[in-house]
């Protein structure tokens, strides 16, 4: 079943070369995206983004979205390649390599991040997000 959980959680991405910046802020997109997605995500669905030692919640696919739109704010473009997924059972551990062009900036920059999904009666109900990944390791008991 850990494996069936990996391959739902990977449906959530868009293609590497998705900008997502474009996909969060068009209503059009945006719409296309959650009926795409909809099915996989649990009525509950909470997301929180764990950053600088706080922890800010979203619930719904509305406060996926709204996180989505705090995450890329600062951006101009924004793109996530899956560098590697971790089978935890009911959690997924992704370990993605984020890139993209901030606002008021030429130059192309990467983050290597992390994102705990966790699984609730087959459907996708917690995203924990974490820009450090040791932080994400250490918060699911491995180590770098």
């Amino acid at each position: 079943m850990s494996q069936e959980n990996v391959e739902l959680v990977l449906t959530l991405f868009l293609a590497p070369d998705v900008d997502y910046v474009e996909v969060v802020g068009n209503d059009s997109l945006w719409e296309d995206y959650v009926e795409t997605v909809a099915p996989s995500v649990h009525p509950d669905f909470e997301c929180a983004n764990h950053e600088f030692g706080g922890e800010k919640r979203y619930t719904g696919l509305d406060g996926l979205r709204a996180f989505m739109l705090d995450w890329t704010a600062p951006w101009v473009t924004y793109r996530i390649d899956t560098e590697k997924a971790i089978d935890l059972g009911e959690r997924v551990l992704l370990l993605n390599r984020d890139r993209g062009r901030r606002v008021g900036s030429m130059q192309e920059v990467e983050g290597r991040l992390a994102a705990l999904w966790t699984i609730f009666d087959g459907k996708i109900a917690r995203l924990d997000a974490y820009q450090d990944r040791h932080e994400a390791l250490k918060a699911v008991g491995l180590e770098e």
